[in-house]
């Protein structure tokens, strides 16, 4: 995982959007990338300087004057050639209709080399809102303001909310997401699950020592399941996770490299800290199981740690269904969601004032010819599980394989 994610994300703190317990190699990527057949016959070593950046020849420029800062200055230069010497159509892609640039587009190609299709969403190359002043709707980058937020990190406010449908992110094309204060309920009950080999996500307390987050946030590149790791809490307070419980027909190469809408995607963990009696936990609702109608109506309140937000839990006040798809247990939503929320709870508010976690946020998916979906898992997949293991009848503890085949035992 890189370390930019650490520099945009400036502390990387936590639960899906960043990465390490510590805060500090920021959340790993879980959602997938859309990626092209073939090399783009791109030239290389063009420029001064040369690649001997760990990350050289990965297509994005990480030099810190022009891209991500993971390198030191002249050591990525292939990746930042087109950039730092003029953008060009030199991808193998390039007039397509579809950015492939790393970052804003499907990452096929070299930072710079998709001009054309890259030119609605250039601006946001690099750029977050990971300032403490983000989203306050005042630019205050240096020379504009009072200059208060380092460059490039307050994004929203300094070049407006829309984005284009054409970024590969699931921003519903516009970003109307907020900070929200992690030491308020219903926020205190979310946090950062940070996994020992590496990569986080954003988990939930939906019991006194029991986590909701996605079953993707659990897995390693190879696929296998690794749920060791521990939940860290706004307050810092951290709990170890000693038990895991997935659906056995989740497949974790399916779901990373097709656009199938996977229900699947849930994981519910254990925690040798009962947290919840000291800071709370929510309740669970089948929303979608009540029908498409009061679902399609219900107000969500969803909070994650966004790759692009920095320390900062962001969130989404107000926001909807546009579809229940009850065979698969999803639906689709127009919340704000990107990179390091997966894992991260959607809830509904009772007359009393209530939440309860009605789903989970899992990835976004192609459609051809429209935007992407963003697609959550609703809890109707996973809750009729939650009663048992709460009172430890069933689960995997870490470190064995959980078997396949059958229903959760």
């Amino acid at each position: 995982m890189k370390a930019w994610i650490a520099t945009a994300v400036a502390a990387v703190l936590a639960v899906g959007l960043m990465d390490d317990a510590g805060l500090t190699a920021p959340f790993s990527l879980f959602i997938k990338q859309e990626l092209k057949p073939g090399d783009p016959p791109v030239p290389r070593g063009q420029g001064g300087g040369d690649d001997s950046c760990q990350w050289a020849n990965d297509n994005e420029c990480d030099d810190p004057d022009i891209g991500t800062g993971a390198c030191r200055l002249g050591t990525d230069r292939s990746d930042c050639q087109y950039l730092r010497n003029g953008e060009q159509d030199a991808c193998q892609w390039a007039n397509d209709g579809e950015c492939d640039e790393p970052g804003i587009g499907t990452g096929a190609c070299v930072n710079g080399s998709d001009r054309t299709d890259c030119g609605p969403v250039a601006q946001l190359r690099f750029r977050n809102d990971s300032c403490d002043t983000a989203f306050n709707n005042v630019c205050e980058e240096p020379g504009a303001g009072n200059g208060s937020c380092d460059a490039r990190t307050d994004r929203r406010d300094c070049i407006g909310a829309e984005r284009p449908m054409t970024i590969n992110d699931h921003f519903f094309g516009r970003d109307d997401r907020i900070f929200v204060p992690t030491g308020r309920y219903p926020w205190t009950m979310i946090g950062q699950l940070s996994m020992t080999a590496g990569g986080s996500c954003t988990a939930t307390l939906i019991g006194a020592d029991v986590l909701i987050t996605a079953a993707h946030c659990i897995h390693g590149e190879n696929g296998q399941t690794n749920a060791a790791g521990e939940f860290i809490a706004h307050n810092g307070q951290r709990a170890r996770i000693t038990h895991y419980l997935l659906d056995p027909n989740f497949d974790f190469r399916r779901f990373n490299t097709t656009d199938q809408i996977d229900g699947l995607d849930w994981a519910l963990l254990r925690l040798d800290r009962r947290l919840g009696d000291e800071i709370g936990f929510l309740q669970v609702l089948d929303l979608t199981g009540m029908g498409s109608g009061r679902a399609l109506t219900a107000d969500l309140y969803q909070a994650g740690f966004s790759w692009d937000t920095g320390e900062h839990l962001s969130g989404n006040l107000a926001c909807h269904i546009v579809a229940v798809h009850p065979r698969e247990n999803t639906f689709a939503h127009e919340c704000d969601t990107t990179r390091g929320d997966s894992g991260s709870p959607f809830m509904a508010r009772s007359s009393g004032g209530r939440y309860s976690v009605i789903g989970t946020d899992s990835s976004f998916r192609s459609v051809p010819g429209q935007p992407v979906m963003n697609i959550a898992v609703s809890s109707a997949g996973w809750i009729r599980y939650l009663t048992p293991f709460r009172a430890h009848q069933i689960g995997t503890a870490v470190g064995t394989r959980q078997q396949s085949g059958s229903d959760p035992k």
